[in-house]
């Protein structure tokens, strides 16, 4: 049995029963005791058609096996990067895990210091250590667009029940975008366009627990840049 519903947004606290292993999975910023799910932080509830999440109200990104994320290269190491994706500890990215043939000592020459990357976190260990890949579709080195940052746990609402928020910022700017789980957020178009999008975002950020958000977007998304500033 569920006891809270995800359309209220209910803020939960540490060790608060949410529900029953028979019914749903066991989630991000969650844990089991004796057949029951627990919230493990303080946090929103967000529950998916498998899974119970709690979204951290704040603090760090906490990486999961699959999640997409935006990377910032730290150093480049012999075969290997490490890549700053917000976490508490840097990510390794392997020779092995991207899409060019790199000789051994010649990191540098694909991905350099201070480099941005779409990734996906490959594998977290029980030791916390990351491992990171480039080896999927869409996942490059970023060269143009601009990068925002946001609150990880202001991710959810960024995109939106089904998507719903983050298509609204595509439909009315036209821009590409990619939204990182650990919230870093990459938009490409027409100045204006990016521009427009960053406002959005940033009201959504702040006002991320508010009703009717997304129809609020969507009138400020239909008004020229001038008017919204």
């Amino acid at each position: 049995m569920i006891f809270m519903s995800q359309e209220k947004r209910e803020v939960v606290i540490p060790s608060q029963l949410l529900g029953d292993i028979k019914n749903k999975k066991a989630g991000r910023g969650t844990f089991i005791e004796n057949g029951k799910i627990y919230a493990e932080t303080i946090g929103v509830l967000n529950i998916s058609s498998e899974y119970i999440n709690v979204i951290s109200l704040e603090g760090r990104y906490d990486p999961v096996e699959g999640d997409f994320v935006i990377g910032v290269v730290e150093e480049p190491l012999a075969s290997s990067w490490l890549v700053d994706i917000k976490a508490p500890y840097p990510a390794l990215l392997h020779v092995n895990e991207v899409p060019w043939d790199v000789e051994f000592n010649e990191t540098g020459k694909y991905l350099n210091k201070g480099d941005s990357i779409m990734a996906k976190v490959l594998s977290v260990d029980m030791e916390k250590k990351l491992q990171i890949t480039l080896n999927d579709r869409n996942l490059y080195k970023i060269k143009d667009g601009h990068i925002i940052d946001v609150e990880p746990s202001k991710v959810p609402r960024v995109i939106g029940k089904k998507g719903s928020m983050i298509s609204l910022l595509k439909k009315y700017t036209r821009c590409r975008i990619f939204v990182g789980q650990n919230g870093r957020i990459w938009i490409n178009g027409d100045d204006e366009d990016i521009e427009k999008v960053i406002y959005a975002i940033r009201k959504i950020e702040k006002e991320s627990l508010a009703y009717g958000l997304t129809n609020k977007i969507e009138e400020i998304l239909k008004k020229d840049v001038k008017d919204v500033q």
